[in-house]
């Protein structure tokens, strides 16, 4: 898994690139990614599939600021990212949410 950030120079926004590969999604054929960003709504930002089998998904977020996310693959299994900035308990369980602080 990957976090690439890039951040703009003409807007207090970040291009935030999240990337899941395919080993660790185990023959996973949808991935969502969902967070404070798009308020856990699991139908906004649906990763897209590349050639080799991971997915990506881009989106601006503003600078600031840190956001938890999770990805769901196939509409049930919830995974974090290992490239993660940090990790947050999610007040369900023992879970926790992947951060990433911009």
């Amino acid at each position: 898994m990957s976090l690439k950030k890039q951040f703009l120079k003409s807007k207090p926004l970040c291009k935030v690139t999240f990337t899941v590969e395919p080993e660790v999604i185990n023959g996973g054929k949808e991935v969502a990614i969902l967070g404070e960003f798009n308020n856990w709504d699991p139908s906004e930002f649906t990763m897209r599939k590349l050639k080799d089998g991971s997915f990506t998904k881009t989106i601006e977020l503003e600078i600031g600021h840190e956001y938890q996310f999770r990805y769901l693959v196939d509409g049930e299994r919830w995974i974090n990212d290992t490239e993660a900035d940090k990790y947050l308990h999610s007040g369900v369980a023992s879970e926790k949410n992947s951060v990433v602080a911009l």
